[in-house]
């Protein structure tokens, strides 16, 4: 559940009615519900209680500092995939000891600073990368923790850019020959200390069933590693989907009621627990949209319209910059107007950005309310893979960033100005 509603005939987050916040900051702004994530934050604990669980957040989902900082202080570890990331993480107090650092293609200057910051674990995706992390941590005097990311072959059933658990994917090591693999980092690699095994299969699934799959598939491995390297945690990735379609309505308990099929913490962890429980290991969780996704929205502005013979067009002043996902994954978001319309007087539009490409819009073919210009409107589960992927495409400035945390908020990224948008370029006459 999250915490946009419509109250008094405007969309508020929290306690907060959002053209408070376009008129304090200007659009696009992302605005993120702290309620939210805390409650979803809290369920996960909840949900595995009954064994050693640990949440590490992926920080890829949502990176700004202000939301690393509240992951911090609820005592989260972190999924990093740069060194950059883990920069950030450090930044916002969070502790590099539990961080796991994935990623296909870690450049020597990145693993020399995960080692000098006391990593909690490499996660390997290559049998060259393990050997290069050996003769880096050998020159460093140091010896690395690793786990390597096992490649279960289990089709998530999620979108082609997002599955990463099959063998046609570049992530991690084919299920087939992990077992050679451990034996040689522990007969080989004399730098490397095995500390636990990882698996992650994929990204906004909408069912149990493909993490069971995965889960049941490893044990055994697992299993066998505990004995055999004295392992300590299996990390079984993230994935859990959100809600896209029907968002708004998901704030409300009467809609998960009538909607016992999607996939929900609980649902999850009541399906793994029982498999997870007898290994006696930790188990670590990386979930990342699932805590963040619903927990924000971009407010955009209605700039212009245009009627034409075939279609309606809403000109907006957020693009594919601001939300490539529409674009990149064909990724749905809902979108309403922040001042409520009356029921049932829909029209069928296009919301297009202001970006020069046939590919910048955030909606096609999508009935909704006849928005006029001047208006402003919220594109839903905005929160993850939003800003973190926004780019300076078309030289726009960066939008700006804001929490609510009930009936108050607070800046957390300013707008970018032009003049940050080109500080770190040089003209070489001038």
């Amino acid at each position: 559940m999250h915490h946009f509603a419509y109250k008094n005939g405007s969309l508020h987050c929290e306690e907060v009615n959002l053209s408070d916040i376009a008129e304090a900051y200007g659009t696009p702004t992302f605005v993120y519900s702290k309620r939210t994530i805390l409650e979803d934050l809290d369920e996960f604990k909840h949900a595995f209680a009954a064994i050693d669980a640990h949440i590490a957040f992926a920080v890829k989902a949502c990176s700004n500092g202000a939301i690393l900082q509240l992951m911090a202080q609820r005592g989260c570890g972190f999924d990093i995939v740069s060194g950059g990331e883990l920069w950030r993480v450090i930044r916002a107090g969070g502790n590099p000891a539990l961080c796991t650092y994935a990623g296909v293609a870690k450049t020597e200057p990145e693993i020399r600073y995960a080692i000098s910051s006391g990593i909690y674990c490499f996660i390997c995706e290559s049998e060259n990368e393990l050997r290069e992390i050996d003769r880096i941590a050998a020159e460093m005097g140091s010896v690395a923790p690793v786990a390597v990311r096992v490649n279960p072959n289990v089709d998530a059933h999620t979108h082609k850019y997002i599955t990463t658990g099959t063998n046609e994917n570049k992530f991690g090591i084919d299920i087939s020959r992990i077992e050679s693999l451990y034996a040689d980092i522990a007969t080989q690699m004399h730098h490397l200390r095995i500390r636990g095994l990882q698996m992650h299969i994929g990204s906004q699934l909408t069912e149990v069933t493909p993490f069971v799959m995965a889960v049941e598939k490893v044990a055994p491995i697992v299993a066998r590693f505990k004995e055999t390297y004295g392992i300590e945690f299996w990390s079984i990735g993230g994935g859990i989907g959100i809600v896209y379609d029907g968002c708004l309505d998901s704030g409300k308990k009467e809609w998960w009621d009538s909607h016992p099929e999607q996939i929900t913490i609980k649902s999850y962890a009541k399906a793994l627990i029982p498999l997870l429980k007898p290994l006696g290991l930790r188990i670590l969780l990386e979930p990342g949209r699932r805590l963040v996704g619903n927990a924000a929205v971009m407010l955009t502005r209605c700039i212009y319209e245009k009627k034409g013979e075939a279609k309606t067009f809403k000109m907006i002043d957020a693009g594919m910059n601001d939300i490539i996902r529409p674009a990149l994954y064909e990724g749905f978001h809902e979108i309403h107007p922040v001042r409520e319309h009356p029921a049932g007087e829909l029209i069928v539009a296009d919301v297009v950005g202001p970006i020069c490409e046939s590919g910048d819009f955030q909606a096609q073919n999508r009935s909704l309310p006849d928005v006029k210009p001047g208006e402003l409107l919220a594109e839903m589960s905005a929160g993850a893979y939003g800003f973190s992927m926004s780019s300076n495409y078309n030289s726009r400035p960066l939008a700006a960033e804001v929490l609510v945390d009930g009936s108050s908020f607070s800046l957390i990224r300013r707008r970018q100005t032009l003049e940050s948008l080109v500080s770190d370029e040089v003209l070489p006459n001038s």
